[in-house]
């Protein structure tokens, strides 16, 4: 039975990840969260009272702790997800993501190390490896042509990708310097059950169905490629176990759309599924000022993990949005009590507190 350690398991993509090693693998599975405001416990109804399942609330910035943590688990496998992840709030406080996204990931980097040294069974040894999720911000804005691809320069544009570009470098740094056998990925953007209200898709879907307007930043027209969750789980898990040592793979679902087709859709599938006698709700979208930096265009070429791994998406962007919207339709619970509870949404200009009716757009 492999031990898998994953930082950041109370998350959007950790969460994923531990419901799969769950229900699909035997693997014994440490979860490492800070439980942050984003992070949920409640993502995870798989783990209750599962023997495999441990939880641990833990900052990666704490040396010790991560240190005793991994003596105590003996993992086999690191899959390092922690991260502050949201642009707004990385121009409105970019020390946090600097501590969180550099720092930490330094932390873990280090005391990683340290305990691969200490193994002594050497297939023990052989068989491990760290696992860094990252995003394919750090290569900056595309023009209307061509793919991110590994080889592409980082070239990030807002403190959260420069913060994540910059953990990059240090697993990389610490592969070819040390020896650690690590594996990195870096992914487009994601959509799915269980994911934060403050991101755009179920901003949308909360909002909508509240009859609230729904802002959309500029005129809509920046590009995104959206991957749903679950299959950038399997694509992770995949990575894991066979992906090369020392090697990146890129993951995206070859789905671009624009941020203005991205809320149309959520809101003609809203206006099918859950139906408002006020009409339709593509009347509720307004334009809002731009955000600083805001790039124009993702797309990722994964060529490489679909020749090299077999990888591919099971779900369209279509499928998988019909799935989504469907998802919080059915969990409003899940979502009901994060908007009780109160989340800071922070946005340059828009700045205040926030509840269902909060104004920001990603």
């Amino acid at each position: 039975m492999r031990t898998t350690l994953v930082t950041g398991g109370a998350g959007f993509i950790g969460s994923a990840v531990i419901r799969q090693l769950l229900d699909e693998t035997v693997d014994r599975v440490v979860n490492v969260d800070k439980l942050t405001y984003a992070a949920n416990l409640e993502s995870l109804p798989q783990a209750a009272g599962n023997p495999r399942y441990v939880f641990e609330q833990a900052d990666i910035c704490d040396a010790a702790k991560i240190r005793a943590l991994l003596a105590r688990h003996q993992p086999d496998a690191i899959m390092h997800l922690a991260a502050e992840s949201h642009v707004d709030r990385s121009i409105d406080g970019p020390g946090q993501f600097i501590q969180t996204n550099i720092v930490g990931t330094y932390v873990l980097l280090d005391a990683a190390l340290d305990y691969w040294r200490g193994l002594e069974d050497p297939a023990r040894k052989a068989a491990f490896r760290f696992h860094h999720i990252s995003t394919d911000e750090v290569f900056g804005s595309l023009g209307p042509d061509g793919l991110f691809q590994e080889t592409t320069p980082y070239a990030p544009n807002s403190p959260y990708s420069a913060s994540k570009a910059s953990s990059d470098h240090l697993v990389r740094a610490w592969h070819e310097t040390y020896g650690l056998p690590v594996v990195l990925t870096n992914c487009s953007n994601n959509y799915g059950p269980y994911h934060f209200p403050e991101k755009l898709i179920p901003l949308i879907i909360i909002r909508g169905l509240s009859g609230e307007r729904l802002p959309v930043y500029g005129n809509g027209s920046n590009v995104r490629d959206w991957l749903y969750v679950e299959d950038h789980a399997r694509a992770l898990r995949l990575v894991l176990d066979r992906g090369t040592v020392g090697d990146s793979y890129n993951i995206g679902g070859n789905n671009e759309r624009s941020n203005l087709q991205v809320v149309e859709t959520v809101c003609d599938l809203l206006d099918e599924l859950a139906p408002r006698p006020e009409g339709p709700r593509r009347q509720l979208i307004s334009f809002v000022a731009d955000r600083p930096g805001h790039d124009q265009r993702y797309a990722i070429d994964a060529t490489k993990i679909r020749r090299t791994l077999g990888w591919q998406p099971k779900e369209t962007f279509e499928s998988g949005l019909r799935k989504t919207v469907a998802w919080y339709l059915d969990n409003r619970p899940w979502w009901q009590a994060i908007l009780d509870r109160g989340y800071r949404a922070q946005r340059v200009g828009l700045g205040t507190p926030s509840s269902a009716k909060q104004e920001t757009p990603t």
